[in-house]
């Protein structure tokens, strides 16, 4: 999106929530009072949360603390803050303590599965963790016997996308083709950075296979190619209230998480204002 489309937009974003809630404008069949009530339902409708490889030098304290700090209520964890070999009683307590904290630990991963005792160790682990969705890569001989553990465990197993590079799953196609006549809890983790960089638009991918997508990882790329790098989300080139829109309009019922993969060292300021732009958006559908 370019500067003064960008600026346009946040004017356009911020002049129509404050409207919403100008005093005496919210009168019984008042434009304004359909007006926020639109903006409530809409914003109900999407589940914001983080990937937390996004904050991969932190602590797990550290890494739920800033999560909430930016406003966001899911939690996606990354082996560094939650290891997969963690005991299970021990799994069991720390997904108390995060659900005590405020955040809603709904998933793990990415977790790569290369073998069967892979996959045993993946379900077992967000069974005892409570997770309801594992972000997975298994290896494409054990798609069979993933589908046999998601019927056995009622967990969903999403497939992430890497784009180009990746000879497994470098597209949401690739994954929908392999999945799509398997339980429907297995689906896809759609990277729309990566979709993006392996030159495929995200909302028209969405639209194509939004039966299969169970997961989101949100980010933006400064372009659309193979060397495509992780920008602030609204200053790169994907065309995120499309995808918002779509998603909304659509009725996705996942959670989509923010995967800030720029500064390392220091993600809170861009993270911080990724989170700012997509909550913008999200306010200016009403």
């Amino acid at each position: 999106m370019k500067e003064k489309t960008r600026r346009d937009f946040l004017k356009v974003s911020g002049l129509a929530a404050a409207f919403s809630f100008i005093p005496g404008m919210s009168s019984k069949g008042n434009i304004y009072e359909d007006s926020a009530k639109n903006y409530l339902s809409k914003k109900k409708q999407l589940k914001l949360g983080l990937a937390s490889y996004s904050l991969r030098k932190f602590s797990r304290e550290q890494t739920v603390e800033m999560t909430k700090r930016v406003g966001l209520e899911y939690i996606c964890f990354k082996s560094m803050h939650l290891p997969l070999e963690t005991p299970a009683i021990e799994l069991k307590s720390i997904a108390a303590d995060v659900k005590e904290s405020g955040l809603n630990l709904y998933g793990g991963g990415v977790i790569y599965m290369t073998n069967k005792d892979e996959v045993d160790q993946a379900f077992e682990y967000a069974k005892n963790a409570g997770m309801s969705v594992i972000v997975g890569v298994p290896n494409p001989d054990l798609l069979e016997y993933t589908n046999e553990k998601i019927k056995q465990y009622d967990i969903k197993v999403a497939i992430h996308n890497h784009g180009p590079g990746d000879k497994k799953y470098p597209s949401p196609k690739s994954i929908y083709d392999k999945v799509k006549d398997l339980d429907p809890r297995f689906g896809i983790c759609m990277d729309i950075g990566h979709t993006q960089r392996i030159g495929v638009d995200p909302t028209e991918a969405g639209i194509q296979y939004f039966s299969r997508i169970l997961d989101i990882h949100i980010k933006d790329v400064d372009s659309a190619t193979k060397d495509g790098k992780t920008v602030e989300i609204g200053r790169g080139v994907i065309n995120i209230p499309a995808f918002l829109k779509m998603l909304v309009d659509k009725g996705y019922n996942g959670v989509v998480s923010f995967e800030y993969e720029k500064d390392a060292d220091d993600p809170l300021p861009g993270l911080s204002e990724s989170v700012g732009y997509v909550k913008g958006c999200l306010d200016s559908l009403a």
